[in-house]
């Protein structure tokens, strides 16, 4: 099964993008983790409101620009645009890092960059993903795209460790300005592809300005007209915005609840990520996406954060976080590859922006009210938020499949 899962490896392009991307999320994990630790105890007194807005402001920018991200995805030469992103992403955090390091920064300035990080983001991320099919080929995509994920898990199991050894040792900038340094590992692997190799999905041509006006909404009405992607849609709304808050659980269980340092604090971000590496691993393994497998996740996740609310102590609170991985991860790896495999590929970039919008736009909807809870009710009651949202989020999976059962005995 080991061996199923690792077949994306066995082609030298993606092998040495993985490379490069692994050394990129382990610098981006430990950004993400010193970000929420510098709002919530350096430029506030733990207030996790102001962690929630924070979140908000970087994840925004995909819902805000999601008429652009997909029609771009869908136009550009990816391995290019790819080199200018994850350049730009770098320059981003260095500049950050540099201000926290000379003592110039203001909470307003982690709002900016944050803002203007998820920017970038929102045009990077659609083009990452479906660049994932062109180092591989179509009979590998969900292989490589659950790959992906053990990639970006494996940084956030190390990542957050790292960051805690630095804020406690280096200092918070430091953090940032490391994250900026390992976007050079991506650049390198980019360079040294084999351009010659890659499966380079033709890029979609607007016929004429009618057309190119229409695009906008194209990627909309083709996945309204869809049930089974727009029941996903849903589904990632819910989780998205009640559910995965995971900095604010983390970061306000550790300080408000444990009263753990910087070290501790890093130790259960690296929980989490033991718990989406195996998740992820399991995603590898399989030889097909099948829908019934995310309200399976959804139920999962909400028991793990029930758990998490009702811990007793620090490390039983670590073991329901990597159940909690577990479960996100294989709902978001399986959605990730089902909607990818179950859209025309002149489609795909309309489709993958439009999803990774909802999931990750929804956040600035949540992230602050779920920060209130904690601030006002506690982080345990935040958790039972995100509890109920796994909950409503399989409901509406099931709800789903007894229509598409109910409709299939009707043709019968």
């Amino acid at each position: 099964m080991m061996g199923h899962a690792f077949r994306s490896l066995g082609r030298r392009n993606y092998r040495i993008w993985a490379m490069g991307a692994l050394v990129s999320n382990i610098g981006t994990w430990m950004q993400m983790t010193t970000q929420d630790w510098l709002v919530l105890t350096e430029l506030t007194r733990h207030d996790a409101t102001a962690v929630g807005i924070v979140m908000a402001l970087q994840l925004a920018p995909p819902l805000l620009l999601i008429f652009w991200t997909g029609k771009i995805a869908d136009r550009v030469e990816k391995h290019r645009f790819l080199l200018l992103t994850q350049a730009a992403l770098g320059t981003l955090a260095i500049a950050l890092g540099v201000l926290v390091v000379t003592g110039l920064i203001r909470l307003w300035e982690v709002d900016l960059f944050a803002f203007l990080s998820g920017c970038v983001a929102a045009f990077d991320s659609p083009v990452r993903q479906i660049f994932a099919g062109e180092l591989v080929g179509e009979a590998d995509l969900a292989n490589a795209v659950a790959l992906n994920s053990v990639s970006y898990n494996a940084g956030r199991m190390i990542g957050p460790a790292v960051a805690g050894f630095c804020i406690a040792e280096l200092g918070s900038g430091w953090s940032f300005i490391l994250n900026g340094l390992s976007f050079y590992g991506v650049l390198m692997s980019l360079l040294s592809l084999r351009t010659q190799e890659l499966h380079r999905l033709a890029p979609v041509k607007p016929e004429n300005a009618h057309q190119e006006k229409q695009d906008l909404l194209t990627g909309v009405r083709y996945v309204w007209k869809r049930d089974d992607l727009r029941t996903i849609l849903f589904m990632l709304f819910l989780l998205g915005a009640f559910g995965l808050n995971f900095p604010i659980y983390i970061s306000t269980m550790a300080v408000s609840v444990f009263h753990v340092g910087a070290h501790g604090y890093g130790v259960l971000n690296s929980a989490m990520a033991v718990g989406t590496i195996t998740g992820a691993l399991f995603a590898a393994s399989r030889k097909t996406m099948q829908f019934s497998a995310l309200p399976q996740g959804a139920v999962v996740f909400s028991l793990a954060c029930l758990l998490g609310a009702l811990s007793p102590g620090y490390w039983a609170f670590a073991v329901t976080l990597v159940m909690a991985g577990m479960a996100s991860l294989t709902f978001t790896a399986v959605s990730n590859s089902y909607m990818q495999l179950a859209t025309d590929p002149g489609m795909r970039g309309r489709v993958v922006s439009i999803r990774f919008a909802v999931f990750a736009g929804s956040s600035p909807l949540g992230a602050p009210l779920v920060g209130m809870v904690a601030n006002c009710l506690g982080p345990r009651w935040a958790l039972g938020v995100g509890s109920l949202s796994g909950i409503l989020a399989a409901g509406v999976a099931l709800l789903y499949l007894h229509r598409l059962q109910a409709g299939k005995e009707t043709c019968s």
